[in-house]
């Protein structure tokens, strides 16, 4: 049961929408690398599509009815966007499900330090990334420093070409010996992934001399450039991430290299579908989350009750209240975890199952199940609701393929899925096939990303 090549049923009409659906998503990951930035950018979009905020339609004392589209915000990190349908809430709502986190290295609270006449951030590691991946990489500094008299600056140091970028140094090959005989995991070690932030003393002679000059230069210039004094970073959220924009790779340009792509590719995708379709019948949802890369924690994770205190908001609004036909809603409403597969590899084809591996260019993944040892942890739709899905791509035209993370025993890994259907309601795992998931740059096929963008929105008007 191979699934074609989608590349080959393409005219000029599907590659000029294709090339532009691509291009507005490497522009969108290359400019958004943070979660913060990311909702943001969505609620900059969503307002542009006509989506008010839940908080001003609560506020002003208004009721919702079809038609309408509303957003909600959480931490500034989780945004959830709903389009009201005709039917009534209780019989549920089509949801598209991303997470919008990706591993980085978080700066610690009290990261700043001298050694060497070079001046250093300590990091610590957000996500499964291996640890020298980070090395000897250009490297660019995201975030928030929240001060004390309630002002909020915003951060953005080495994405410009006029900006400096910075790096965690690596060993060099020379004196390397004892080094290359460690394992992979064992070869750079995770405290030791502090960013070089500078190396210039100031100079002051005398008894008013600094006895960490190379720091006190970056202390100088943080509060001259941006009123921040080094206490503030007791408060503040910057994140070191891959420094460049995403590029197209290859030389047919048919695939996309960027940072962030897990799972970034499916959330802008699902934001893309639940912004282009006007009206529905059931009500339609796009959750773009945080936290998942470290468990779904958290106010701003999935496992918070913002999906679910924002959904008896609107159903209020609609007036269909009580916690009996909030239930009845989340029960009746169907989902899908939109989320990246593993890409199959030729170069690691043992780690694979192949026929039942998600192929480069073959179009939107649907995992049954993820999960490891057993499918631990794994949601594991049911075939009623893959029959479903099965029916409204093929009607949809939408090219699609079925697969595994991975052989089994090779390791694993889950989504939100399983939270979301502790409600009881239909949940199945659909993404984008990823190579190199979980590296510092990431590599997606654009047949993949489009079919993903049409999957999701015949789900929306289809579910």
């Amino acid at each position: 049961m191979e699934r074609p090549n989608a590349w080959k049923k393409y005219g000029e009409a599907d590659l000029a929408e294709l090339e532009k659906l691509c291009g507005e998503y490497r522009a969108f990951i290359s400019e958004n690398k943070t979660e913060r930035e990311c909702v943001r950018a969505s609620v900059k979009l969503a307002e542009a599509a006509g989506y008010v905020d839940l908080d001003q339609v609560t506020a002003e004392g208004r009721k919702l009815s079809a038609g309408d589209k509303v957003y909600a915000v959480c931490h500034n990190k989780t945004i959830m966007l709903a389009n009201i349908g005709t039917a009534p809430l209780e019989q549920g709502v089509n949801i598209l499900g991303a997470h919008i986190d990706s591993p980085r290295l978080d700066i610690k609270q009290n990261p700043l330090y001298e050694a060497g006449d070079m001046a250093y951030l300590d990091t610590h590691y957000y996500g499964g990334v291996k640890a020298y991946h980070w090395v000897a990489t250009p490297l660019a500094l995201h975030g928030v420093v929240c001060k004390k008299d309630g002002t909020t600056v915003e951060v953005c140091v080495g994405e410009d070409a006029a900006d400096p970028v910075f790096c965690i140094s690596d060993l060099l090959i020379h004196l390397a010996s004892d080094q290359m005989k460690k394992s992979a995991a064992e070869a750079v070690d995770h405290e030791n992934l502090d960013v070089i932030i500078g190396g210039r003393p100031v100079v002051i002679e005398g008894d008013d001399a600094p006895k960490e000059p190379v720091k006190q230069m970056l202390v100088d210039i943080l509060s001259d450039k941006y009123g921040i004094e080094e206490e503030d970073l007791l408060s503040a959220e910057l994140e070191v991430v891959p420094a460049g924009a995403a590029r197209e790779m290859g030389l047919d340009r048919s695939m996309i290299l960027g940072y962030g792509q897990d799972d970034r590719v499916c959330a802008y995708t699902s934001l893309a579908a639940q912004l282009d379709v006007e009206q529905v019948e059931r009500t339609s949802v796009c959750l773009l989350v945080d936290k998942e890369e470290i468990g779904s924690v958290g106010a701003s994770g999935m496992t918070s009750r913002f999906f679910e205190n924002t959904m008896a908001e609107i159903m209020e609004l609609v007036g269909e209240t009580g916690p009996l036909a909030l239930r009845r809603c989340l029960a009746n409403s169907r989902m899908l975890s939109s989320d990246v597969s593993a890409g199959f590899d030729q170069l690691y084809a043992d780690r694979f199952e192949k026929k039942n591996a998600a192929i480069m260019g073959h179009g939107l993944c649907f995992n049954k199940y993820t999960g490891s040892r057993g499918k631990s942890g794994s949601n594991d739709a049911d075939a009623e609701y893959m029959a479903l899905v099965r029916t409204i791509m093929d009607e949809a035209g939408v090219d699609f393929q079925t697969c595994e993370l991975g052989r089994i025993g090779a390791g694993g890994g889950g989504t939100i899925a399983f939270i979301l259907a502790e409600y009881g309601m239909d949940v199945i795992d659909s993404g984008v096939a990823v190579l190199s998931m979980h590296s510092l740059w990431e590599v997606t096929n654009k047949a993949d990303v489009y079919e993903a963008y049409k999957g999701y929105k015949a789900f929306i008007e289809r579910a």
